[in-house]
């Protein structure tokens, strides 16, 4: 077993419970729900379908936490689900983990950095050029604020953070209550007939938008007392989270009409203008720009701690597992995922991006799952303060949904979803050239 020692000892525990509450709720409240809805909505056909999709995909995320916020408080360390992996089936398997997570953890900061873009793009006149370098000058500035220190960057998480759900809480309650065609809006929305086809592609979509959570798990190692803290911040952000977007979707059925909602490309943005004129316009972008930025905050505070565990492993690069001596960051793994981040945002849109993202990342954190049966027999005296929530049913619940969902996606959508699967086995093979050719390196 690996012990919490060097990652640990050398990022110092600077980080509260809330700024863990933070983490899980600004990260996953981002860009997507302003995004998938519309997707969602087109590719479900109706009311029943889209109500499904987002109560099935909270439901597979919130079991999700339960499962992993016990593994979280095990191996409180850098790492996240790296170190699950290789405390339960190996270093190849954590290794294929760390090689995904370096292919599509870029793609994520990226469509949020483009979502941020694309909203700005409503009140400025940038163009598509210009939208994109809007988005990597965004990724750079937030970067160069973690290299320089993760107490800046917790004060800006739990800022954004708070900000985004009175906000959101504020716009919903709008809509709900002025929406002019209200149940015209809900009786277009019954009419249509369900697309059982589209329901898994739909919740691959979903996927995205509840995903992380699971991005404070590579912050364990940097959270004060991890055992108590962890499955509070885990729990509260994922209720947080459901309950919002439960309510932001009811809002938006009830501002448009189901034809408007299922062809949107700004679907906030369309619905605070259906329901509170042009004028609205200018305060969802604000309100989009602020989520997002704190979005991408948490994910480069939290996604370079990955690097960083797999370099002190000997199985990446030595240098992207430095700390700086003054600031007490990893500043070369956060330097490492920016570069990667910028290169993405240059050559792909959103929705090629999110995407890749969950079908490269759900499966590990499905694995990971399924590493908490095995390691309650191979280490049943580990001390455990927190134990997962219904275990075993709903540990299973979590790993048989998340691939069903990516067995259907397998189904109607074989192109891209193999794809992803055929990357990942690429990481094997590179895997074993590493352990000859790049342990010096």
């Amino acid at each position: 077993m690996h012990a919490v020692t060097a990652s640990s000892e050398r990022l110092p525990r600077k980080l509260s419970a809330w700024t863990g509450t933070a983490v899980v709720v600004g990260v996953t409240i981002g860009s997507a729900i302003y995004q998938v809805p519309a997707p969602i909505a087109a590719g479900t056909g109706n009311l029943l379908g889209v109500s499904l999709v987002w109560i099935v995909g909270g439901l597979i995320s919130l079991f999700g936490v339960l499962s992993i916020a016990e593994l979280a408080v095990m191996y409180p360390q850098a790492g996240g689900p790296y170190a699950y992996l290789r405390e339960a089936f190996g270093r190849p398997l954590a290794f294929l983990f760390g090689w995904m997570w370096l292919l599509t953890t870029p793609f994520s900061w990226a469509a949020q950095a483009l979502a941020f873009a694309y909203y700005l793009g409503t009140l400025l006149p940038l163009g598509m050029n210009g939208t994109h370098a809007v988005a990597a000058a965004l990724i750079v500035l937030i970067s160069a604020a973690q290299y320089r220190s993760v107490r800046l960057g917790a004060l800006v998480q739990n800022l954004s953070t708070g900000t985004k759900l009175i906000a959101l809480v504020g716009l919903a309650a709008a809509l709900l209550l002025l929406a002019p065609h209200a149940a015209t809006n809900v009786a277009s929305a019954s009419a249509g007939s369900l697309k059982w086809n589209g329901l898994a592609v739909a919740l691959v979509a979903s996927l995205w938008a509840y995903d992380g959570w699971a991005n404070l798990t590579p912050l364990a190692g940097e959270m004060r007392e991890p055992q108590r803290n962890l499955p509070r911040a885990f729990i509260g952000g994922a209720l947080l989270v459901m309950g919002i977007y439960l309510l932001m979707n009811a809002a938006f059925l009830v501002a448009l009409p189901f034809g408007e909602l299922s062809a949107s490309k700004a679907v906030a943005a369309d619905a605070v203008t259906a329901v509170l004129g042009h004028g609205g316009t200018v305060v969802i972008a604000a309100l989009v720009m602020v989520s997002t930025f704190g979005s991408l905050n948490g994910s480069i505070m939290s996604d370079p701690r990955v690097f960083f565990a797999m370099a002190e492993d000997g199985l990446f690069f030595k240098s992207v597992g430095k700390v700086h001596p003054k600031f007490e960051t990893p500043h070369v793994a956060i330097a490492f995922s920016c570069v990667l981040a910028v290169v993405y945002v240059l050559f792909r849109d959103y929705l090629q991006l999110a995407a890749a993202y969950v079908l490269g990342i759900w499966p590990f954190l499905a694995l990971s799952t399924v590493g908490l049966f095995v390691l309650r027999r191979k280490q049943p005296d580990l001390p455990r303060s927190y134990r997962a929530f219904g275990y075993p049913l709903v540990p299973a619940l979590f790993v048989l949904g998340t691939f069903l969902v990516i067995g259907g996606s397998l189904y109607f959508d074989p192109a891209s979803t193999g794809v992803s699967i055929g990357v990942t086995l690429i990481g094997l093979p590179i895997y074993w050239l590493w352990l000859r050719f790049g342990k010096s390196s």
